[in-house]
């Protein structure tokens, strides 16, 4: 098949079914810096794009012959680039399986495509940057492209948007890697309240010569971001422990940022995890799943 891979086993999704939009060459508004795909000017025209009919035709085959949990909808670039995705979205209910979209953000100041995107039962954004020159420096956009514009809009589908809002920040070292920047987008992300919060760094060798950071960082910087559901995808095994927690050390944890399964099960030392069961037993933990993810958070006694 052309447009369809998959399905593979996602980090953040569980089993995904992916659709790719443009699987003959890179079609995108930024260039980023991590990007696993060859360096090429950020382009906002999508020539010579495939008629819905040739990817539809693909998904309802795929759909009969595989097992999966979410359809994927992305491309080599930007899917929102698509001239026809408003089309094509609404064709996807082909199953009871939920859509995902994954998008750079770079279009959702556009009332258009935000309308558009409401179709989709998960929306993940980028959002490497709150700083102008931070931005520019990581995600190489087109001309004209604004993070402001790009927060904004974001902030606006935040408000018409019912279905899971996820954002990603992909961390580069050297570059959007300070306490300060993490601070910023914490008051930013208050301000979105998204379902989830992805921070993950480079695991794939990029376009250009930079590096990611460790995974310990990423749980450092993890700590700014409060009152959120993070989620930090690793493939490696976690080398580090968080210091021991005591019961209302955890709780109060617990109300500023909600704890993965993998988190409990990776980060957390023997002694807290027994305080972490029981105050489970008690019901001052609760699960919540997000985008397919577990986490457990303070509940109040619920």
């Amino acid at each position: 098949m052309k447009y369809i891979f998959g399905p593979v086993a996602s980090r953040r999704f569980g089993m995904s079914l992916g659709v790719d939009l443009s699987p003959d060459k890179k079609r995108c508004n930024f260039d980023c810096i991590y990007c696993e795909l060859d360096p090429a000017k950020p382009l906002n025209e999508y020539e010579n794009p495939p008629k819905p009919e040739e990817i539809i035709k693909e998904v309802e085959k795929a759909v009969e012959k595989y097992d999966f949990d979410v359809l994927t909808v992305t491309a080599n670039g930007e899917p929102t680039l698509y001239p026809y995705l408003e089309e094509l979205s609404g064709r996807l209910r082909l199953t009871d399986k939920k859509t995902l979209i994954l998008s750079n953000s770079s279009t959702i100041s556009n009332e258009k495509i935000r309308k558009i995107l409401t179709g989709f039962d998960i929306v993940k954004l980028s959002l490497d940057a709150v700083s102008e020159h931070i931005f520019k420096k990581i995600d190489r956009p087109a001309k004209g492209i604004k993070i402001e514009a790009i927060i904004e809009g974001i902030k606006f589908f935040r408000k018409i948007y019912e279905g899971e809002l996820i954002i990603e920040i992909l961390v580069v070292k050297g570059i959007n890697d300070k306490d300060e920047e993490f601070k910023k987008l914490n008051e930013v992300l208050k301000e979105i309240n998204p379902n989830r919060v992805d921070i993950s760094t480079i695991d794939r060798p990029p376009a250009y010569d930079v590096k990611g950071v460790e995974i310990a960082r990423l749980y450092d910087l993890a700590k700014y971001l409060q009152y959120q559901n993070i989620f930090i995808p690793t493939r490696e095994g976690l080398k580090f422990k968080m210091e021991t927690m005591e019961r209302e050390e955890l709780l109060t944890t617990l109300q500023k940022r909600p704890f993965t399964q993998s988190d409990i099960e990776n980060i957390f030392d023997e002694k807290t995890k027994k305080v972490f069961n029981s105050l489970l037993q008690e019901r001052l933990i609760k699960e919540i799943f997000v985008g397919g993810v577990k986490f457990y958070k303070f509940s109040k006694g619920e």
